[in-house]
């Protein structure tokens, strides 16, 4: 059952990326509006995620580092679990776990780049989307 709910969450994901491959942010309104944005005029640590997620499928890095620099610098950590994960799923042991303050840094890390991602001067002013 393990291994038919990885495969299940790696079809879903690479669902997931066909359609943000083929469907531009930009252009197209299926995607959410932010929340946050819409009501504050602010940009989330999330914004540009999308816009991101969509450049790096094209092969634009430096247009995804403009869209969102913390997401696109996340991902290889995002895999590194991923990995770790999905090797502990298929050999049937249970995943290590991932220290709090790993955690709890990594929060401080979104909070404050949502924070100065807002700031009206360089170097932040190019941080928002």
């Amino acid at each position: 059952m393990k291994k038919a709910a990885f495969a299940s969450c790696l079809g879903g994901g690479a669902a997931g990326a066909l359609v943000l491959f083929f469907l531009d942010p930009v252009h197209t309104p299926i995607y959410p509006v932010c929340a946050f944005h819409r009501l504050t005029g602010l940009d989330c640590p999330g914004c540009g995620s999308l816009r991101a997620l969509h450049a790096l499928l094209h092969g634009h890095p430096v247009t995804a580092l403009h869209d969102n620099l913390l997401l696109v610098i996340s991902l290889p950590i995002f895999a590194w679990l991923g990995f770790r994960f999905a090797s502990s799923q298929i050999q049937g042991r249970p995943m290590e776990t991932i220290r709090p303050i790993w955690l709890w840094l990594y929060l401080a890390a979104w909070l404050a780049f949502g924070v100065l991602r807002n700031l009206p001067f360089q170097p932040f002013a190019s941080f928002a989307p």
